[in-house]
């Protein structure tokens, strides 16, 4: 699956996304960057056609299809949108992913699929509690789960507090199993990342340019690193 966005805004002037290009594919993360509390909501809503942008095209393997689009990518943890509410326990988010998953979603297998993941313990923890990355790992892993969805779209990782030298790995063992996963963070978490694939790691792959620009980290940025 190749998604591309091309030139895309959003609101006058794009306020509330200015120009954007970027592609994510199948087997791939790419970072993609987006400031301001609203910014990286709308570019994951268009990036997985649940909006239309205001200027620009949304393909998906060269086509304007964005039913396809939207049936194909799940939208992950994005604010306002697509984000568990925080005093749900981690069971009752479990429960609600697995229906959608299509899968048996009562509380006996919602515990049973913590258990699995080594989280029972947490199975009463209002969501807002759990540790970042017990969090990110849940819902990418629930959302990859649900019938016919080969991309997924995680909207500011960062705002949970965990580092992105942790997430970042995260995300990519989605890609190895041959997701497109597009993550999309500010510049202080970009820079981050940066960073430590310019540390040379042999278990990182390096993030994918997402075609969006960003001076001062390292050289040559586009919205991750070539």
């Amino acid at each position: 699956m190749l998604v591309t966005l091309a030139d895309v805004s959003k609101g006058r002037r794009g306020l509330a996304l200015p120009s954007t290009s970027l592609v994510y594919r199948s087997g791939r993360a790419t970072l993609a960057i987006a400031e301001t509390e609203q910014r990286p909501t709308v570019l994951g809503l268009i990036a997985t056609g649940r909006m239309r942008p205001d200027t620009g095209t949304v393909t998906i393997d060269g086509a304007a299809r964005p039913r396809d689009l939207r049936r194909r990518t799940a939208l992950v943890d994005a604010p306002d949108v697509s984000e568990p509410a925080p005093n749900i326990t981690l069971a009752g988010v479990v429960g609600e992913e697995l229906m959608f998953a299509g899968l048996a979603a009562d509380p006996l297998a919602a515990r049973r699929w913590l258990d699995e993941q080594g989280l029972r313990s947490l199975s009463r923890v209002p969501i807002a509690d759990v540790a970042p990355l017990d969090r990110l790992r849940v819902l990418l892993e629930l959302a990859a789960r649900r019938p016919g969805v080969e991309g997924l779209v995680l909207v500011s990782p960062d705002r949970h507090g965990a580092e992105p030298a942790q997430w970042w790995p995260l995300v990519q063992e989605f890609a190895d199993r041959g997701l497109a996963v597009l993550v999309i963070a500010g510049r202080t978490a970009a820079a981050v990342v940066a960073e430590t694939v310019g540390e040379g790691s042999r278990r990182r792959r390096r993030p994918r340019s997402s075609g969006i620009r960003l001076r001062g980290i390292r050289g040559q940025v586009a919205g991750g690193v070539r």
